[in-house]
This record gives structure tokens, sequence and C-alpha cells, in this order.
């Protein structure tokens, strides 16, 4: 059973920066994914951002693209995702969920985090 914790999430102008947290436990995460989500009042769920555990690979929604960054950091199973630049419509709960890297069956997910950014 995956376990996941997400962290960081907070109250911020617009034009900072917050840096989220997704600490993994449960199994070994080598053939899997993680993924970041996020969900704003009266909206659907939408992906931010994505890593792939063993290799690193990385991908992002163009809404967030050369603002966000996610990394990985394997001796603390640990999934952050840095986000800058930061805008009122960044607004939302943040979500990690880890899959399996051939699948998009989400195994599990956080309990997500609060951003909210003021204009």
């Amino acid at each position: 059973q995956v376990q996941l914790v997400e962290s960081g999430g907070g109250l911020v102008q617009a034009g900072g920066s917050l840096r989220l947290s997704c600490a993994a436990s449960g199994r070994t995460f080598s053939n899997y994914a993680l993924d970041w989500y996020r969900q704003a009042p009266g909206k659907e769920r939408e992906f931010v951002a994505g890593i792939t555990w063993s290799t690193g690979s990385t991908s992002y929604a163009d809404s967030v693209k050369g603002r966000f960054t996610i990394s990985r950091d394997n001796a603390k199973n640990t999934v952050y995702l840095q986000m800058n630049s930061l805008k009122p419509e960044d607004t939302a709960v943040y979500y990690c969920a880890a899959r399996r890297r051939a699948s998009y069956d989400y195994e599990s997910w956080g309990q997500g985090t609060q951003v909210t950014v003021s204009s």
C-alpha cells in the first residue's frame, strides 16, 4: 500500500514561490511515476507535473512550464514541486498521486495541500 503525504502549501503573493513536498512510503518506487495534480474551486482536477522515479524524466502542463519544476530525492522517497512566479490562477488544492510507470491507474493519492496566491 502506497502512502503519500503532501506538505508545503500556504498563502503567497503573486510573483512569489512555494515548494511542495510529497513524501512517499509503503513500497519501492523504482517502477513508479509520481504526478502532481491540482483542483481549484468549481473546476476539474488537472495534471500539473509528473516525474518517473527511476529515470527522472519529467512532464509539465503548458500552464506551468517555465515556472514549476518537479524533482525527486531518492534517499528521502520524496518528490518536490518548486513553484515560482506564482499567479492567482495557480490557487488550488494540490495533490500528489502514484502510479506504475506503464499505467495511468493511480494507486494512491495524497490528502492535498492548499495553495493560495493573492493578487
